[in-house]
């Protein structure tokens, strides 16, 4: 017997015969398991509001009460004033969406429609549809989600700047049903050739698209699945459709089929569970929550729904105005008792915000951009990577009980296995218990490996020049010239980079940091003269020093191999060498973010050779720009790839992106950083993914601020890094937190943390501190 998972390769009446077979029950049972594996135990929705610009329409559906006529609407459409007042109304109330529905070009059929489109100064009802989203997206923080009917080429290219998403229901692919007697005879826009074109036309325009079933209006289930395997099938040609509605009838008085019986909950049970079934596990499952009783809910979301649809809490359900919506709190509450966890989204579903470049217009694409995280799930806290302030909650005291998916994976990575890339897609993904479950296991991990004491480096950073030959698209600390840009350009002679070493030493350093960019004169004996300098400065100083990037271009300019190289500037005093310049290790986000540095694959290399010739480094990752979670989790598996191989990473740090100055995040093209729900999750994660191969794990109290270092010293970090003395790299990008944060501050931090902290070395072995504490940073 085949099952659900190969449904998606047949034809109808091959998929009905496959279903009448495997039963209800079963269905169920395999449509729960896609659903699970491919969304977990998120449930989405989105909060909205509905502005029902006009209910005039040339369609007579003998189901509808939306649709009336000019003697009983008042005015042919909402105001400008009026529909704004709702989207406000709506913005107040944490709305996200502004959902426009509005009868099918009414002005084909009344003159009352063409009467006031003529005294707006428009000329059909999609222009004046048009110019009512552009006021909601101008004046308001609303995403538009446009419902005007049939549409064709011209009107997704006029519509399609000013709205986020689009949708028609397809309701059904039977023709039967337009036929007299029937419940769309005498509407031209319900027949079936007609919305598939509008559908096809969409996906060809690339809009974000919604469509659906509406069960129980006469069609047949062959019916059903007909229109199933038309979605199906324009969706594999264009991959734009964002979420099937499964709807059920529910009759309504004062229509010709008020007395029309409603399918039974297990019809409408059959027919989303054959959705998922036929349109695979990434599909988006949708059925309204107002049209059926609490009880049934979650019946709902084990037959395959994974998605709420819009709910507000300001405007009526106008389509189905008998039906209120369920208070947010009484629908999360009836999701969570099916195990499953309710978040909002926006007009534009998750996986289509992720690649937005090709699903929205541009200037949409970058608000969008930066309202999400790595998930396309809007960010639901102010906090940013560098900007300090208290930390948001995300529900770390919830009760640490995780779903069987994560408790299994916790339990594999615990046992020092390998995750592979799903299994830690899986653990970014998490919320509530699972999010706690995750960072107790990470914690638990920490204290096996460190038991529960903090360290710290007393270090100084050493950045010789800002002056680039690369255009990364993060760095805001960089200049591409001798010109001021964002602030003055400058380049460290050696005596001065000897100074400052020597002053770091003298006020008890143990460690200085040195990087920089890559300046147009620089060659691989300019990075040799440094070391000399430093060494012959502070002899005794340990010189963590040299990103990849700077060591590739090093042995490039002398025409060394990376082996001879490196054995050069470790006998020059070289000590270890820092992880940076990693980003993020794989293709796709690197031909964004850095198209010009080094690849992955020669970072790797580097690292590979460093190890190799005997100098240990260390290891980071910069995440929340334009990056997904199957790209960290493909940077944490190389860097435990490596770690097994040569031993020689001696920490891994995670960096959140810190955005506000940085070029890409300016031009639009980056998100605004990760959430702080991620930050913690990245730290967490690492810990757990690189078990038991790197014992460390550092927080950047650069990055996440003194209160986000604290709480990740609950989240399976045991460092809190360096003191600096200067930090500017960050407060280039925007950063406001401090520059140095000495000694006493490392104690104290750790202490609020209930931990003790010690000074360490770079390679970790404990050093007896100074009498005398670190006091200002130093110029």
């Amino acid at each position: 017997m085949a099952t659900g998972h190969d449904l998606d390769r047949r034809g109808a009446d091959a998929i009905l015969t496959r279903l009448d077979a495997m039963g209800l029950a079963r269905m169920i049972a395999e449509s729960e398991a896609m659903t699970l594996a491919a969304h977990g135990p998120i449930v989405t929705y989105s909060r909205k509001v509905f502005i029902p610009l006009t209910r005039l329409c040339r369609d007579v559906c003998h189901y509808c009460t939306f649709a009336t006529t000019p003697r009983q609407a008042g005015p042919a459409y909402l105001s400008r004033d009026e529909v704004l007042a709702i989207a406000r109304a709506g913005e107040a109330a944490g709305c996200r969406e502004a959902l426009f529905t509005l009868g099918d070009r009414p002005e084909d059929r009344y003159a009352a429609a063409r009467e006031a489109l003529a005294a707006s100064g428009h000329a059909s009802t999609l222009a004046y549809l048009r110019d009512m989203a552009r006021a909601v997206l101008d004046e308001t923080g609303l995403l538009p989600h446009l419902n005007p009917g049939l549409m064709d080429a011209d009107d997704y290219a006029a519509l399609r700047p000013v709205s986020a998403s689009m949708g028609i229901m397809l309701e059904s692919a039977s023709d039967r049903l337009c036929e007299p007697g029937g419940p769309h005879f005498g509407s031209p826009d319900k027949r079936p050739a007609a919305r598939i074109a509008t559908i096809e036309a969409a996906g060809r325009a690339g809009v974000p698209f919604t469509t659906g079933l509406l069960i129980g209006i006469g069609e047949t289930r062959a019916e059903r699945i007909e229109a199933l395997v038309a979605i199906r099938d324009l969706h594999a040609r264009h991959g734009h459709i964002q979420e099937v509605i499964v709807q059920n009838f529910r009759a309504k008085p004062d229509t010709r089929m008020a007395g029309h019986a409603e399918p039974s909950l297990d019809e409408h049970l059959w027919t989303i569970a054959a959705a998922r079934l036929v349109l695979g596990p990434a599909m988006t499952i949708q059925a309204p929550p107002n049209l059926h009783d609490r009880a049934e809910l979650t019946a709902l979301l084990r037959a395959g729904v994974n998605d709420w649809g819009g709910v507000s809490p300001v405007t009526p359900d106008h389509v189905n105005p008998e039906a209120p919506w369920p208070h947010l709190e009484v629908l999360a509450e009836a999701t969570a008792e099916a195990g499953r966890t309710l978040l909002q989204r926006l007009a534009i579903g998750p996986a289509h915000a992720r690649a937005v470049d090709r699903w929205a217009d541009p200037a949409l694409a970058t608000r969008i951009r930066r309202l999400v995280d790595g998930r396309g799930l809007p960010k639901t806290d102010d906090w940013a990577a560098g900007e300090g302030g208290a930390v948001p909650a995300i529900g770390l005291d919830a009760e640490p009980k995780a779903t069987a998916g994560i408790a299994a994976i916790l339990a594999k990575a615990g046992s020092g296995a390998t995750l592979d890339e799903g299994e830690i897609v899986a653990l970014f993904r998490a919320e509530r218990g699972d999010l706690a479950a995750i960072v107790r296991t990470a914690d638990e991990l920490r204290r096996q490996v460190n038991g529960d004491r903090v360290s710290y480096a007393v270090n100084r950073n050493i950045n010789y020049t800002n002056i680039c030959l690369y255009k990364c698209g993060f760095c805001a600390f960089s200049k591409g010239s001798t010109k001021a840009e964002r602030g003055p350009a400058y380049r460290l002679d050696l005596d001065e980079v000897g100074r400052r070493a020597a002053e770091a030493a003298e006020r008890g350093a143990t460690e200085v940091c040195l990087q920089g960019g890559i300046h147009p004169s620089f060659d691989g004996d300019t990075y040799l003269a440094i070391v000399a300098a430093v060494r012959a400065a502070a002899p005794s100083i340990h010189i963590h020093a040299f990103s990849p990037l700077e060591v590739t271009h090093g042995a490039q300019t002398l025409g060394l191999p990376l082996e001879d190289y490196l054995a050069r500037l470790k006998a020059a005093g070289l000590s270890t060498l820092p992880g940076t310049a990693a980003e993020i290790l794989d293709p796709e986000v690197r031909a964004i973010l850095c198209p010009d540095k080094l690849t992955a694959d020669e970072w790797i290399e580097v690292m590979r050779t460093a190890h190799g010739v005997g100098l240990r480094s260390t290891a980071t990752i910069m995440f929340g720009h334009v990056d997904g979670y199957e790209h960290w989790a493909r940077h944490l598996l190389r860097v435990r790839a490596l770690q097994t191989e040569t031993g020689g990473f001696t920490e891994f740090v995670p960096l959140p992106f810190v955005h506000m100055e940085a070029p890409l995040w300016r031009k639009g093209k980056a998100r605004s950083g990760p959430s702080y729900r991620e930050a913690v999750l990245m730290h967490a994660v690492a810990r757990i993914v690189l078990h038991p191969v790197i014992a460390n794990i550092q927080t950047s109290w650069v990055k996440m601020g003194p209160d986000g270092a604290r709480a990740i010293l609950d989240a399976g970090a045991n460092d809190l890094g360096g003191v600096l003395m200067d930090e500017s790299i960050t407060r280039s990008a925007g950063g406001q937190n401090g520059q140095c944060f000495d000694r006493a501050q490392m104690i104290a931090l750790a202490a609020d943390a209930g931990r003790p902290a010690y000074q360490r070395t770079t390679l970790y072995q404990p050093v007896d501190p100074r009498p005398a504490p670190f006091l200002e940073p130093l110029a």
